[in-house]
């Protein structure tokens, strides 16, 4: 089906792109790509439909209508449709890229306007069966388009500073910089310090990606936008303005706060609904656009009036059966972790035990961090293939999971509604769900580096 075009307007691009759906890819591939592993799709999309030469140019592949080719997929959950990875966009050059402004930038110079493809992923089937389900030329709308150059300054202010080898995807909102590489130790040479750095690249989140996916395949409605007047991001980056908004209301009560904004309920999510008020938002903060797209987790801390925090942080739980077939580098929780951004909602607790709104904080898991978890996981991962060890003293039954006595950062307890809400071990023994915590600990640790206490 190779056309060996050159595609000269974006019109004749969107109109080939939009042939292709429902078209199984066994059917298009006219060179055996479909074998070549990871990238394949892509490859074949690019090689038999379009008709052009596979290359790693700083180029759009339509250079002449300047539009860059992404095949992405998606995939079904229980939750609805979910983008399966990041959009991986072009190698971060650290020897060069501080040289330029965001507009003339390698990324915005391949990837400003994209021809994205998107397909479903079915465990099910071979990718030979899989179909492009829907095409879309797409170019970054102006509010979406200020939060990258934000996120892009960042990338590039850690590089000027000699800190590529610190640069993580959770520094950023919607452009990350992933790792990219054959394995964890690709490296490369930076400007500014002796360091080697890991081989990255300009990415956009998978939580931007999915935002994508239910606007443009399942039509979506626009949701609710905290920042209404986009201006605003030249002169504040996101966080900026949401505390600057925010800040007012430190130092009242919860009780305060409730009456304040006439909201009667004691639901869980009291503190986020507050949030939302306060930010004029009708409904639920992480229903937000920019929060869905940036992948923003809303967390309430308490902290007790002698300034220690009662209530570690937990994750989603984990399947037994499947974290044993993971390796580190690509399992789950180290991507959730990798593209996941804090917002603590920090309430403490005067001396007649008053909730008192005291501050928030945007945060992520700095590098150092992440390797102790990493640590947690893969004792978590032995104990599971090695069997668990459960030893029954009365009603209660213990593990020999890691424990936060035994790691500054984390540790794994159960995360289940009772003792029959459990999962399959390994060995076939039914155990409760378990899931990773953060230490309350560290997290109080957290706090107090980022502002004094009170």
């Amino acid at each position: 089906m190779s056309t060996n075009k050159s595609y000269k307007t974006r019109e004749e691009i969107l109109v080939k792109g939009r042939e292709a759906i429902g078209i199984p890819f066994k059917q298009i591939d006219q060179t055996n790509r479909l074998t070549t592993g990871k990238g394949a799709i892509g490859s074949v999309m690019e090689e038999s439909w379009f008709g052009y030469n596979i290359n790693n140019e700083a180029n759009p592949d339509f250079s002449s209508a300047g539009v860059e080719l992404k095949v992405t997929p998606y995939k079904s959950t229980r939750n609805g449709l979910r983008a399966k990875e990041r959009l991986v966009c072009n190698i971060i050059n650290y020897m060069e890229e501080y040289k330029t402004t965001f507009q003339t930038s390698s990324f915005w110079k391949k990837c400003n306007t994209m021809l994205l493809m998107f397909y479903e992923h079915k465990e099910n089937l071979s990718k030979g069966d899989f179909t492009i389900d829907e095409v879309v030329l797409f170019s970054f709308p102006k509010e979406d388009f200020l939060i990258i150059e934000k996120d892009w300054e960042i990338i590039v202010g850690k590089i000027k500073n000699g800190k590529a080898h610190e640069l993580s995807e959770r520094d950023t909102l919607y452009l990350g910089a992933c790792t990219k590489g054959a394995t964890a130790a690709s490296v490369r040479q930076q400007p500014f310090s002796d360091i080697s750095a890991k081989q990255r690249a300009f990415s956009l989140k998978e939580s931007y990606m999915t935002y994508l996916l239910n606007k443009y395949i399942l039509g979506n409605e626009a949701d609710e936008r905290i920042i209404k007047n986009p201006s605003l991001l030249k002169e504040q980056s996101f966080e900026e303005i949401i505390v600057s908004k925010i800040s007012q209301h430190f130092g009242k009560t919860q009780q305060q706060l409730l009456a304040e904004f006439e909201l009667k309920t004691s639901a869980k999510n009291v503190n986020e609904l507050l949030l939302a008020r306060m930010l004029g938002i009708k409904g639920r903060l992480s229903s937000t656009e920019e929060f869905q797209k940036a992948n923003i987790i809303l967390k309430t801390i308490r902290v007790n009036s002698d300034d220690s925090i009662t209530e570690s942080m937990s994750f989603p739980a984990f399947n037994f059966q499947k974290i044993v077939t993971e390796n580190w580098e690509d399992c789950d929780f180290k991507n959730m972790l990798e593209q996941m951004k804090f917002l603590f909602v920090i309430f403490r607790y005067n001396n007649i035990n008053e909730l008192i709104f005291d501050n928030i904080l945007f945060w992520n898991i700095p590098e150092p961090d992440l390797d102790e978890i990493r640590t947690v996981w893969e004792r978590t991962v032995a104990i599971l293939k090695q069997g668990v060890q459960l030893k029954t003293i009365g009603k209660r039954t213990y593990n020999n999971f890691p424990k936060s006595s035994e790691n500054r950062v984390a540790h794994v307890r159960p995360h289940a509604r009772n003792s029959q809400d459990t999962l399959t071990l390994p060995d076939g023994r039914q155990m409760p769900k378990q899931c990773f915590w953060l230490n309350n600990t560290y997290i109080r640790e957290q706090l107090q580096k980022n502002f004094s206490p009170k």
